[in-house]
């Protein structure tokens, strides 16, 4: 049988060395926001992905609204990885965004350490059951605002008080199609994973078998009462914000 030499571009190499640090994360999010293309940025390998053209069937199912070009969408797993210095390996693995595949969910997630929660701020409820997931399975997160072109622009603050996220929580607004802000999504999620460990909980490395554990559970964050709706930043984009997710 014939071989040939990798054509790894980056140069690591597809099996991290011994002396590098594992880590799995979740990119999830609702239909349609971004997840693929956020892994497809980051990944240094070719990624491996799920994806099945959008028929018929799906119509009354899956809400295009706003998403004319989306012809395809993910039916199981998206998979990635990025190596970031520090030898910190995040694995990254993309869910589906439809409520009919959250029986996956729990299973794609487990053992990860975080999840990166991603939102559309035309579609901004569409995230909260979501994050109510996220929250229930105990998984530090943070949030990655993916900037659509046609999307409204708010503060930082606005839309923290709209998702109703705890202080600690990271929220970076990023292009998905862009590495370097994709990259500051990622880290500020890793970085949050690591200060939530237990103190006697330390991330696996390439030489022992990866963690098969679920972290610790917590409390899900307090939401807040009801919240007036809040017009965009700009006067050119003056769609208001939906309800606080303790009022949706």
């Amino acid at each position: 049988m014939d071989s040939a030499p990798s054509t790894d571009r980056t140069g690591i190499g597809y099996l991290p060395s011994a002396d590098q640090t594992l880590m799995k994360l979740v990119v999830t999010g609702p239909f349609g926001v971004g997840k693929t293309t956020l892994i497809r940025t980051l990944s240094e390998i070719p990624t491996l992905h799920t994806e099945e053209v959008m028929t018929q069937s799906s119509t009354g199912l899956d809400d295009t609204a706003g998403l004319p070009d989306k012809t395809t969408t993910t039916v199981a797993v998206d998979f990635g990885r990025l190596t970031v210095p520090g030898d910190l390996v995040l694995y990254m693995f993309g869910t589906p965004g439809q409520e009919r595949f959250f029986p996956l969910w729990a299973d794609i997630a487990r053992g990860a350490l975080g999840a990166l929660v991603m939102v559309d701020t035309r579609r901004l409820e569409d995230s909260f059951a979501v994050m109510d997931m996220v929250e229930e399975q105990g998984l530090a997160y943070a949030v990655a605002v993916n900037r659509f072109p046609d999307a409204p622009a708010h503060t930082d603050e606005v839309l923290r008080k709209h998702l109703d996220l705890a202080p600690e929580t990271p929220l970076v607004q990023c292009d998905a199609r862009e590495r370097r802000g994709s990259i500051d999504a990622l880290i500020a999620l890793a970085e949050h994973a690591l200060t939530c460990l237990p103190q006697q909980d330390s991330l696996p490395r390439q030489d022992s078998l990866p963690r098969q554990d679920s972290p610790p559970q917590r409390e899900p964050a307090a939401r807040s009462g009801p919240q007036p709706q809040l017009q965009s930043q700009s006067p050119l984009q003056s769609r208001p914000l939906p309800l606080s997710r303790d009022s949706s």
